[in-house]
């Protein structure tokens, strides 16, 4: 194996025009978005003649700074990531093959850029060498990637750029992981983060004007000498400041508003739950007042089953174009075939264990494999006939 990763580095390193240094990079503008921004950025989108995507792509990052939906993403994508997977050669598993790959920060982050099509939209991901000669998949700047026409533009402000799926590195060097059509998953986010910061920028701002009730003094404004005490005193009003005012004025606290930002709330609220609902299938641990035992056994259920959809759509992509690149590279041999391996429901079969227990011989071994319990001995049950079995398994 180590000769084959010397082979690899080595079959890597005679690239020496990877396409993702020529890429210009771009600044983000920090502007305000709101929901013109985001009808905007589907415009340009939508165009049949020129479309592009750099709008759209800049609010996805805009958007992906929100705190929750960060810990959605997060959640999701580690799942997979953190999951352990099997490299076989025909129908055996590849040990030494499984191990390297398992190891290398480079096949984690690939992984990694796979499942990140499904809410960024189509992907394109280069694999270049870093300075020790290292592989390393890369991925070109999603504002200047054209789906629909297959073309990566150099800078967004202009019109050049490079067909990459008719370049010669298409399918071994240059890979592409989405669907053209798909904007992603982020793209159904958009509204609710905007709506949230939206929210979020009003309370604030309702606790600056009515968080300390706004102070109220009338004197004589046409006085100078009364105008300037009057400001002097409400400069000076802290929370051991005193003063003397004449009869003829008044001092008061103005009204609060009536609302203590309820209405923030709730469509924050709102926000959070919709975006849970489209990351995660479910509201997971945020209703702490509603919450209940067996609401979340049913919402983890439902996540457990998206993040089993996850590694299907990694191992489709991992089948059908990544095994394939990695053998035209050099790094893997022929016929590697990649999948995830299968979590085994241990409190189930614990519970079949213990059933048959009493009336069969369970090998010692495969306890201490299963459920790492230490077992010392065997105890002896006496059986008379097939009727002290349960009708179950008498069948």
């Amino acid at each position: 194996m180590a000769k084959k990763q010397q082979n690899s580095a080595s079959a890597v390193k005679k690239r020496t025009d990877s396409y993702y240094y020529k890429i210009a990079k771009n600044s983000i503008s920090r502007t305000r978005q709101d929901i013109s921004s985001w009808q905007r950025a589907l415009r340009q989108a939508d165009n049949m003649d020129n479309p592009r995507r750099t709008l759209l792509q800049n609010l996805y990052k805009d958007i992906s700074l929100d705190a929750l939906l960060t810990s959605q993403l997060s959640n999701r994508i580690n799942i997979t990531t953190s999951s352990s997977f099997s490299i076989r050669q025909g129908e055996d598993v590849n040990d030494e093959i499984t191990a390297m790959l398992a190891s290398s920060n480079w096949f984690t982050d690939l992984i990694r850029y796979i499942l990140e099509s499904r809410f960024y939209g189509t992907t394109v991901v280069e694999l270049i060498t870093d300075e020790l000669g290292n592989i390393k998949p890369v991925i070109f700047p999603r504002t200047h990637v054209i789906p629909e026409q297959g073309f990566v533009l150099w800078d967004v402000s202009e019109k050049a750029g490079f067909d990459y799926r008719n370049s010669k590195e298409y399918g071994t060097y240059v890979l592409e992981f989405g669907d053209e059509k798909d904007y992603g998953l982020l793209n159904r986010a958009i509204p609710h983060v905007l709506f949230k910061k939206f929210a979020h920028s009003c309370w604030s701002e309702l606790c600056e004007v009515y968080g300390i009730p706004p102070r109220v003094i009338k004197t004589n404004t046409q006085d100078p000498r009364m105008l300037s005490r009057a400001e002097s005193m409400m400069r000076d009003f802290g929370a051991s400041a005193w003063f003397i005012i004449d009869e003829t004025e008044s001092f008061e606290f103005a009204r609060g508003a009536d609302t203590n930002g309820d209405v923030y709330a709730n469509l924050i609220r709102l926000c959070n739950n919709e975006m849970s609902m489209l990351i995660s299938g479910a509201i997971i641990g945020q209703d702490t007042e509603h919450g209940n035992e067996s609401k979340e056994n049913v919402s983890m259920q439902q996540f457990v089953r998206l993040c089993d959809s996850d590694k299907q759509y990694v191992e489709k992509y991992m089948n059908s174009a990544v095994m394939g690149a990695l053998y035209q590279i050099g790094i893997l041999p022929e016929g590697c075939s990649f999948s995830f391996d299968q979590k085994e429901n241990l409190d189930e079969l614990y519970t079949r264990t213990i059933g048959f227990l009493p009336y069969f011989d369970i090998d010692s071994e495969w306890v201490k494999q299963k459920f790492s319990i230490e077992v010392t001995g065997a105890k002896q049950f006496g059986i008379a006939d097939d009727s002290d079995f349960p009708e179950s398994l008498q069948d």
